[in-house]
């Protein structure tokens, strides 16, 4: 059998040093000297035979050798920590889940859902200590990726190359703005594309599943938006439309309650429907987790999901 060389003591302040960009920093982030933390850097670099970052003045950026290493770095860091967990509390695998969730789902759509999965647990699971966290696309599907979080469930195509992407809830874009005010449109008639082309669009920042949706229905037909206002959440938008200040493109699931309480109301346009996929997405080396297995089956995504997935160290 090969004698391993490395240490995850090693891995440890290699990821620190990738994260924080110093040895300085780092030393500071785990407990150990700078000169300590520099000398296990060099040491790594010497067992590998591999310069990891690139050095200007005080700075040190992960190269080509660097960025290769830290994911797997991260992995058996992550299989560490939980061998420890398990150590202290047999039963905390089984209940600790990091769920990420784009904005859309996260508000509207994931709170009824853990609802009624955490309803399914035993009751001998007396220790939850799941979090959620809730972001764009773009930040779920790179968190997960680098296995800060177990499981993403995001509205936007994610494009990571590290990532098992699988089919999830189908959702409905539609246009609203306020039924009064200055952009009040008639919701009875018909709006021109020449109205949208003048419109103030209400819109989401770029890397958001409902930006990227929206515009890939809408832009085809408009060329640009000439007035926009740019919102870092969909709720803001929301309440930014019902107040008058123009049209939002937004999930039926964030509208529903304020077109029932007519404090919006839904545009006919010469648009196709929006349709839009949602999507489960995991770390093609993650793995399966009973608590997370759990949690996939109650999502009913869990059969396109291998206990590991191939591709996987």
């Amino acid at each position: 059998m090969d004698v391993l060389r490395l240490t995850l003591r090693q891995l440890q302040i290699f990821v620190a040093v990738a994260q924080t960009g110093s040895t300085t920093a780092a030393s500071a982030a785990i407990a150990l000297s700078q000169s300590a933390t520099s000398g296990a850097v060099n040491e790594l670099e010497r067992l590998l035979s591999l310069q990891l970052f690139d050095r200007t003045g005080k700075r040190l950026l992960l190269n080509d050798n660097g960025r290769a290493l830290l994911p797997r770095a991260q992995a058996l860091l992550q299989g560490a920590h939980e061998v420890e967990r398990m150590a202290h509390d047999a039963s905390a695998q089984l209940q600790s889940l990091r769920i990420g969730a784009s904005s859309t789902l996260g508000n509207h759509v994931l709170p009824a859902l853990l609802a009624e999965f955490l309803g399914t647990t035993p009751a001998t699971a007396t220790h939850w200590q799941s979090s959620v966290a809730i972001g764009n696309t773009e930040d779920i599907c790179a968190r997960v990726a680098d296995f800060s979080l177990d499981i993403g469930l995001v509205e936007g195509h994610c494009h990571h190359p590290s990532l098992a992407v699988r089919p999830w809830l189908h959702d409905e874009l539609v246009l609203v703005t306020a039924p009064h005010g200055a952009h009040a449109l008639d919701p009875h008639q018909p709006v021109s594309l020449a109205q949208l082309r003048t419109a103030v669009w209400l819109l989401r920042e770029s890397g958001s599943g409902t930006r990227e949706t929206g515009d890939l229905a809408i832009l085809p037909l408009l060329h640009s938006y000439r007035r926009v206002i740019e919102l870092g959440s969909s709720e803001a938008i929301k309440q930014a439309a019902a107040a008058g200040l123009g049209v939002a493109c937004l999930s039926r699931w964030v509208v529903r309650d304020f077109l029932r309480q007519g404090l919006l109301q839904e545009l006919l346009t010469p648009l196709p429907p929006i349709q839009r996929q949602c999507f489960c997405v995991l770390q093609q080396s993650k793995e399966i987790t009973p608590a997370l297995a759990r949690l996939l089956a109650h999502l009913g995504c869990e059969t396109p999901f291998p206990a590991k997935n191939p591709g996987s160290a």
